[in-house]
């Protein structure tokens, strides 16, 4: 059935905005909440999206609820001709697409697969503050097996953090800390914006 919302567009969207592996992903702006409405228009014109999420427990006076939420808040990310951009910021939802100056700025493939394989693992993931440096590990056990990313310890816990560089947001997701090896020599502490140690070199 053609979507009344895009009937110009239904007929053609498979000539105009072909979805292929061989397109490289961008980030996509969008209004607050709107995460998942864009993403499922984006989809109906024929684009690869990736809007990944994960559970969150809220806490009201009488009981407990787990809701999805998204995991970058405010931005979708979708494979796309940026030539053909005029089909994707016209979606509703979209605010813009993320660069520098005017030209959007392309993801590099493996950081969208990182945070794909921490959600398909089954790993408790969440969202987390980028770092700006710290200790490159390379998991080498358990559902994460070939991961590279970054080693946090929080509350005594080890997580494995993968960071999508342009937006400056990371994912962390818990690992056992006997599954890692060092990748890169030991840095040196890294600390957050607000001076707690996140991690401590190997």
């Amino acid at each position: 059935m053609m979507n009344p919302s895009f009937p110009s567009e239904s007929a053609n969207h498979e000539q105009l905005t072909p979805s292929s592996p061989r397109l490289p992903w961008y980030a996509i702006r969008v209004r607050s909440n709107f995460e998942q409405t864009t993403a499922f228009h984006l989809r109906d014109r024929g684009f690869e999206e990736f809007c990944p999420s994960y559970q969150s427990e809220r806490q009201w006076s009488d009981r407990k609820k787990i809701i999805e939420k998204s995991l970058f808040p405010g931005y979708v990310f979708c494979r796309l001709d940026p030539q053909q951009r005029l089909h994707v910021i016209t979606t509703p939802g979209v605010v813009n697409l993320v660069g520098f100056g005017k030209e959007p700025c392309p993801i590099p493939d493996q950081e969208i697969e990182r945070v794909r394989t921490m959600i398909q693992s089954g790993s408790l993931v969440m969202p987390w503050p980028s770092l700006a440096e710290g200790q490159t590990v390379l998991i080498e056990r358990g559902p994460l097996a070939g991961l590279e990313g970054h080693l946090q310890v929080l509350k005594g816990k080890s997580r494995i953090l993968v960071s999508v560089t342009l937006l400056q947001r990371s994912v962390s997701a818990e690992i056992d800390r006997s599954w890692v090896t060092p990748v890169n020599p030991p840095h040196k502490k890294v600390t957050s914006i607000t001076g707690s140690t996140l991690s401590k070199a190997i």
